[in-house]
């Protein structure tokens, strides 16, 4: 299918008798023809295709923004977003299209003037042309290997890829990277992106639902927010069991003696406090006998307590407020009774103390009983 391709003032200075640079590409995708004609008369020839219009540089304006995988309803949100922070002025007057996003996490955007492509649909309407497709200028060039690049109007033109092109002012300095000269009929015949700016001239700023953007943009910044905080969140739980798992490792090597750890800092403590007052081999024994069998015969206590004690022979195992205490099952206290060891519990969380002495505090409290009587 032949095409007509045409080159576009700039908007601001657009009218029926403005003069339009037109190349007619064959079937092959060729250059057949190139000529300069006004939209007038350009409309006055007979059985012309529907137009391709490439925008003056100075009206593409491009940019790339990165985006997280979305759905096609909300990535349209997402770059409607992210399109205001590019825009100098009032983003509802901008009509902005977008390209699909790359493996890369890329999305190519480009956005006019609402009142700019209502006066060029206005224009083409009056000449009697029909407009097919509406592109920025770099979408002209072809698509090889590299980078493309040409000089238009005081504008560097650059093509990357089928999606992704770009313009840059020139300010006075020469360019040496172009790859062919401007009146080239290659920058005629470069592939069409599957996005452009033509929407914007079927739509005006009335129908556009500026309160369902703005909806949609606070839905997606939410949702946005929410992933990044449990993100943070689990971020912060895996470095938490980290350092937890760092000092226990650090009072394992400082203390070998300790059988199991259950709480690194206060079990440190502890121990500390015992070599500073010269602790006897005998309570340290002991002490180790009873923190080693409350980590085997109790295992529902594992990262439960919040504190340790261990006074009169007696270990006391203060738990966290949401710890699981044992619930029904009681066959763990047969376990560490066989082992010699008592289990009370009270409000705090659990005492264990050796059996022969659980026993004798037993027959003194009867004694003294017995002694009331």
């Amino acid at each position: 299918m032949s095409q007509l391709r045409v080159a576009l003032p700039p908007l601001v200075e657009l009218e029926l008798h403005s003069e339009v640079s037109c190349a007619w590409l064959d079937r092959q995708g060729q250059v057949s023809r190139e000529e300069r004609l006004t939209l007038s008369q350009l409309g006055q020839r007979p059985k012309q295709p529907p137009l391709l219009c490439f925008l003056h540089p100075a009206d593409s304006l491009l940019a790339s923004i990165d985006l997280p995988p979305l759905p096609a309803n909300k990535t349209a949100a997402a770059v409607q977003c992210a399109a205001q922070a590019l825009m100098l002025g009032d983003s509802t007057q901008m009509h902005i299209g977008h390209s699909p996003r790359d493996a890369s996490g890329q999305v190519q955007i480009a956005w006019g003037s609402r009142q700019h492509l209502q006066r060029l649909a206005a224009v083409l309407k009056q000449a009697g042309l029909t407009l097919r497709g509406l592109y920025p200028a770099p979408y002209s060039l072809p698509v090889l290997p590299g980078v493309v690049a040409c000089v238009a109007d005081g504008h560097l033109l650059r093509r990357e890829s089928l999606n992704s092109g770009q313009v840059e002012p020139l300010l006075g300095d020469e360019v040496d990277e172009a790859s062919f000269a401007a009146e080239a009929t290659q920058r005629w015949i470069g592939p069409l992106p599957g996005w452009g700016l033509h929407g914007g001239l079927q739509q005006t700023g009335g129908e556009q639902r500026g309160w369902g953007r703005a909806v949609g943009c606070v839905a997606l910044a939410v949702a946005v927010w929410v992933i990044g905080l449990n993100m943070y969140a689990a971020r912060e739980a895996r470095q938490g069991q980290q350092l937890k798992a760092q000092m226990s490792q650090r009072v394992k090597q400082a203390f070998p003696e300790l059988p199991v750890i259950l709480n690194p800092l206060q079990q440190a403590r502890q121990q500390l406090e015992q070599r500073q007052k010269g602790a006897v081999d005998d309570p340290a024994q002991n002490f180790n006998r009873l923190v080693l069998q409350a980590g085997t015969g109790m295992p529902f206590m594992a990262g439960s307590v919040e504190r340790l004690s261990y006074r009169d022979g007696a270990l006391q195992l203060a738990l966290l407020s949401d710890a699981n205490r044992g619930g029904n099952d009681k066959g763990w206290q047969s376990t560490l009774a066989q082992a010699g060891i008592s289990v009370t519990a009270d409000d705090a969380g659990w005492t264990l103390r050796p059996s022969d002495e659980s026993s004798a505090n037993t027959n003194e409290d009867d004694d003294s009983g017995a002694d009331d009587e």
